[in-house]
């Protein structure tokens, strides 16, 4: 999967427009970034890619590039 494609996952999942959702962005910024939203992050990080986070990997997650990173290669 390339990351354009993780980048429309993250988008996808979250109800974000496409635009928003770049490495960069700050996730807390994101309005679509609520308890509902990490909820569906790490939902979809379990079935998609088999990766479940710890509480302190959670907190963490401060950026796109965060989750991106967690989705590996």
């Amino acid at each position: 999967m390339t990351n354009e494609e993780k980048l429309d996952l993250i988008a996808e999942t979250i109800d974000a427009e496409r635009a928003d959702i770049t490495p960069s962005a700050v996730l807390a910024a994101l309005d679509e970034w609520d308890s509902i939203g990490m909820i569906s992050i790490l939902s979809m990080l379990d079935r998609k890619f088999g990766v479940v986070l710890t509480p302190e990997q959670i907190e963490e997650l401060t950026t796109v590039q965060d989750i991106l990173d967690k989705m590996g290669d």
